[in-house]
C-alpha cells in the first residue's frame, strides 16, 4: 500500500472513532496496547535522533529510540523506531503526529506491536551503545551514598533575612 494512502487510512480511522465516540477499550489502538514502540518514517533525512526526539516528546517522555543509518555512510535513511516511557503515548503520537509536515516531508506514524530491539555489534561506538542498552530517557541523579532504592526527602533551606 501507498504510504500516504496509510497516512490517509489512520486519520479516517481515528476520525471515525471519534466521530461515533468509541471508547478506548474498543478503539483499534487497543490491539498495540502492550507496546510502547511506534515507527516513524518519511522523515528528512538530515534529522537526527534529537530532532526527532524533541518532537515525539510532546506527547510523553522518550525512553528509546532507533534512528536507521546507512551503515557505510551513517547517513539517516528517514525512519526508526521510538519507545515512550508510557504506552498511552503512542496513541497520541499516532493520532496526532501521522501525516504531519515535518520538514517539507508528510510523515508516517503507526503503531509497533512486537520490536526487537537491534544486536549490538563489537564494533559500535561506545555512545551508540549506552542508547541501546540504556534508551534516552533522563537517568535519576542521587545524592552522595543514596541508592535508587532508598526514599528520597528534600528539605528546602530558606535563608534567614
Amino acid at each position: 500500500m501507498n504510504p500516504l494512502t496509510n497516512v490517509k487510512n489512520i486519520e479516517k480511522l481515528s476520525k471515525l472513532e471519534l466521530d461515533r465516540g468509541i471508547p478506548i477499550e474498543k478503539s483499534w489502538h487497543q490491539q498495540y496496547k502492550d507496546s510502547a514502540w511506534i515507527f516513524f518514517g518519511g522523515l528528512n533525512y538530515d534529522l537526527t535522533e534529537g530532532d526527532v526526539i524533541c518532537v515525539f516528546s510532546q506527547y510523553g517522555e522518550v525512553a528509546n529510540i532507533n534512528l536507521i543509518r546507512d551503515h557505510k555512510t551513517g547517513k539517516s535513511k528517514g525512519f526508526g523506531f521510538l519507545c515512550y516511557e508510557d504506552q498511552r503515548s503512542t496513541i497520541l503520537a499516532v493520532d496526532n503526529l501521522n501525516g504531519i509536515k515535518l520538514a517539507s516531508r508528510i510523515i508516517r506514524v503507526d503503531h509497533v506491536e512486537e520490536y526487537k530491539v537491534p544486536k549490538i555489534k563489537e564494533d559500535t561506538e561506545s555512545e551508540r551503545k549506552k542508547l541501546f542498552t540504556e534508551g534516552c530517557a533522563p537517568q535519576p541523579i542521587y545524592h552522595h551514598n543514596q541508592t535508587k532504592d532508598e526514599e528520597v526527602e528534600t528539605l528546602a533551606v530558606i535563608p534567614n533575612g
